[in-house]
């Protein structure tokens, strides 16, 4: 059965488990102290172009998501995201476990607009009595989004200045940042993101790495203590190095920004043939995943042969799926994928 409903299907990058394989008997001081997560810091912070950053490293999305928030808000604040935020639907309720409230907007196709965020934000501090409402303290955007779509460097730039003009961080969630940044539609790059979001993260759990995500802390008034809260939050792993040794390989020789192209090429590909097939998508996607709507008597025969998420019902007859490429696709199994549309 060929894969194709997330992008953690695999293991990790073999360049990753060859590093792993020839330091493992190392001896090296614990908790991200070591030498190679100060590398990995380094390499981080050039990438970004930010000398000044502060680079921490943690195991998954939400824990890495729960950590963040709950460093940044006091008890009576909440986050803005948008309805369909990884926050607010597919966390378990982590962020509320937390003390703290997700204040989601409507979202087209995952995307929240600079003038949503500032409606919400004018009418709490411009209230006469605000402190009966929970405070908005935080932005929460992921790029790319759930649905794979994308901000463009204009919106971006005004969520970032709407945000900021209320003194209230923006936090955008990079589970698929390579995927995003790697978009052939993407006109925006690492480093001038690193200079609009106060703090935001590099994904590895679902681009390479076997497990870890890269915590990039921008604006140094977030970045005091943050190690208290990883502690205890339970993030904080003692083997800290197998997180370090992941991302030192990640941000060598471009393999983080080479393997999430690879995935957006194969995701293309299968976007290209279900177009020239007629078939019509229930979002437009320009990274790694695809929302076609499809037959569901097509549904049952690629079924057989491949593994895909079921999306939503469209009609009696038509049913979204999701189908999710990653940095290991083959493009072999593409090619199956492709000759049974």
């Amino acid at each position: 059965m060929i894969q194709f409903q997330c992008d953690y299907n695999e293991g990790a990058h073999p360049k990753i488990m060859e590093r792993l394989l020839a330091t493992n008997m190392e001896q090296t001081v614990g908790y991200g102290n070591d030498q190679y997560c100060a590398s990995a810091r380094k390499l981080i912070r050039k990438a970004c172009d930010n000398p000044t950053a502060d680079v921490h490293f943690l195991v998954g999305g939400t824990q890495t998501n729960a950590t963040i928030i709950s460093s940044i808000l006091k008890p009576y604040q909440c986050v803005i995201c948008a309805h369909s935020a990884h926050i607010n639907v597919h966390e378990t309720g982590a962020i509320e476990h937390g003390g703290h409230k997700c204040l989601a907007l409507p979202a087209h196709d995952g995307l929240i607009s600079a003038s949503q965020i500032e409606k919400v934000l004018k009418s709490h501090f411009e209230d006469d009595e605000p402190e009966h409402c929970v405070q908005p303290g935080l932005v929460y955007i992921s790029f790319s989004s759930e649905y794979g779509t994308l901000y463009s460097s204009t919106e971006l730039q005004l969520i970032s200045e709407v945000c900021h003009s209320y003194d209230i961080p923006l936090f955008i969630d990079g589970a698929r940042m390579g995927y995003g940044l790697m978009s052939d539609e993407c006109d925006i790059t690492l480093p001038e993101l690193a200079q609009l979001a106060d703090v935001f993260y590099l994904g590895g759990t679902k681009q390479g790495a076997l497990f870890g995500e890269a915590v990039v802390i921008t604006n140094d008034k977030l970045k005091r203590d943050f190690r208290y809260n990883i502690k205890q939050g339970g993030g904080m792993l003692a083997k800290g190095r197998l997180l370090g040794i992941q991302f030192e390989t990640l941000f060598t020789d471009n393999l983080y920004f080479d393997i999430a192209r690879h995935a957006n090429v194969q995701a293309m590909r299968i976007k290209k043939a279900l177009q020239q097939n007629g078939y019509s998508f229930l979002i437009e996607s320009p990274t790694n995943q695809q929302f076609p709507v499809l037959p569901n008597e097509l549904i049952d025969e690629l079924s057989k042969e491949f593994l895909f998420s079921t999306w939503e019902k469209v009609d009696d007859d038509h049913t979204c799926v999701r189908i999710c490429t990653s940095w290991a696709t083959k493009p072999e199994n593409v090619d199956k994928l492709i000759a049974m549309l």
